[in-house]
């Protein structure tokens, strides 16, 4: 047998060990447990213990500090002499709209994005877990995506990242696209949102087909990518008090969600969940196929599940609050054991815990007033640490007293929660804190559990 021959054979081992260990994983369910926040992707290498700092991408805003967004890292270690403290601080130069950010599969790379000018961040995390240096910047999304605005959800699959869009360069409104990337920063593919006039062979169950993008999370078990529907350009960047007195921008908000084959990225199904779905969370347990959104505009909680015949569907399960008042839902995270949803209201500044036990009819168990306005939250796997940050948008937040800028750690103990410690963007002259992820020294110490993501990572670029 000659050289090539024997490589060859290799190549071809290597390949069905790392497709038959992926695939036998996400049959059973058992690739669900490779994550620590309970909101990333299944697909992640996992932070076994405590979370040694949390990574806060900031929006620059005008008369603060350097103006410029920013990764802000935080010690977050209890054992730390710097705990609760800001321990480094890397600009990126103007102000993007920054809002998003997650990492690729083997957690190495913190991917971010600007909404506003489209701009996508690559740090480098894991030379140095409490330093992160910027080690790409990609400008030519629009581009390289066929015209898609506005880089969203940062999503890993097995060397993969998959990104929304919310926008397009036409006419900066919500139609807009999945676009997948390469680890390494290489463009892929754009797969467009399905509308009435070209549903790229999907089914329409509902009035709805607006092509609007917003958030992506996948069942493996099932197959399954769901998607999500926000608003274009022309509406997130608009202030928000205007935005909110202009009738026709109002009419202008994402009305769907998408059920798409995960192997294919095909469009399967389009529901309609009216009122702009936001955040999506998915359940964990292997046999609970079912994922829970928000609607910002009419403040409802929607079960989007499978059903006994095995088709996709979607319906409100509960009120967030009273509707009336538009407490505005924004983010959300589901608990490693399927049992409880926590859900931020912007307008009013609180976080509500709802027992999903019965996904069909969740019932608000608790109510904690985390600030003047709250956005983002994530929570540890254990469940026991909640952080929460305070910007939704630069144009959306709120003004005079009532913008604050914090991030917040809380321990929850199953019956309250209890403040840890709070960092002032403000005070700290960082911005406007928008998301928190996590990272730990402890990851890059072994890759042990990585290793089946790994192999089949390297099978795709073989």
């Amino acid at each position: 047998m000659s050289k090539l021959e024997i490589r060859k054979k290799r190549t071809r081992a290597v390949r069905a060990l790392a497709l038959g260990l992926v695939s036998g994983l996400t049959m059973t369910g058992m690739v669900s447990v490779n994550a620590d926040e309970t909101c990333l992707s299944p697909y992640m290498a996992k932070i076994t213990g405590q979370e040694d700092f949390a990574y806060i991408w900031t929006l620059g805003a005008v008369g603060v500090g350097d103006e410029q967004d920013k990764l802000v890292t935080v010690d977050v270690n209890p054992k730390s002499p710097n705990y609760g403290k800001v321990v480094d601080s890397l600009s990126v130069g103007g102000r993007n709209e920054a809002h998003h950010s997650d990492f690729t599969d083997d957690r190495n790379y913190l991917w971010a994005g600007g909404l506003d000018t489209s701009k996508i961040f690559i740090f480098d995390v894991h030379s140095d877990p409490a330093k992160p240096k910027l080690h790409k910047t990609i400008t030519d999304f629009v581009a390289k995506s066929g015209g898609v605005v506005g880089p969203h959800t940062f999503y890993a699959l097995p060397g993969r990242m998959l990104i929304t869009g919310l926008s397009n360069n036409k006419d900066h409104g919500g139609r807009s696209a999945i676009v997948e990337y390469t680890n390494q920063g290489d463009y892929v593919a754009t797969y467009w949102i399905p509308t009435d006039s070209d549903l790229r062979g999907a089914v329409k169950a509902g009035k709805y087909a607006d092509g609007y993008n917003y958030d992506v999370r996948a069942l493996p078990r099932r197959n399954v990518l769901i998607s999500s529907s926000f608003t274009g350009w022309n509406n997130y960047m608009m202030d928000f008090g205007k935005l909110l007195s202009d009738k026709e921008a109002m009419k202008h908000f994402g009305n769907t969600v998408v059920v798409w084959d995960l192997h294919s990225r095909k469009p399967k199904k389009v529901l309609d969940v009216p009122g702009s779905p936001l955040e999506i969370r998915c359940a964990w347990e292997e046999s609970h196929n079912y994922c829970f959104t928000t609607t910002a505009l009419t403040s409802k909680l929607w079960l989007i599940y499978e059903d006994d015949k095995g088709e996709w569907q979607a319906k409100a399960v509960a009120d967030i609050g009273d509707p009336s008042k538009v407490p505005l839902p924004v983010d959300i995270s589901i608990s490693n054991d399927d049992k409880r949803l926590w859900v931020n209201t912007f307008m009013d500044g609180n976080t509500r815990a709802f027992d999903i036990s019965n996904p069909h009819k969740p019932v608000q168990v608790y109510e904690k007033h985390i600030g003047a306005q709250v956005n983002m939250v994530s929570s540890s796997w254990d469940g026991k640490r909640l952080y929460y940050t305070s910007s939704l948008l630069a144009n959306w937040d709120k003004k005079g007293k009532d913008n604050e800028q914090f991030l917040k750690l809380y321990h929850w103990d199953g019956k309250e929660l209890k403040e840890q410690f709070a960092i002032d963007f403000n005070k700290e002259k960082l911005g406007r804190p928008h998301q928190v992820r996590f990272g730990a020294y402890s990851l890059y110490k072994s890759a042990a559990e990585a290793r089946p993501v790994e192999l089949f990572a390297e099978f795709q670029r073989r």
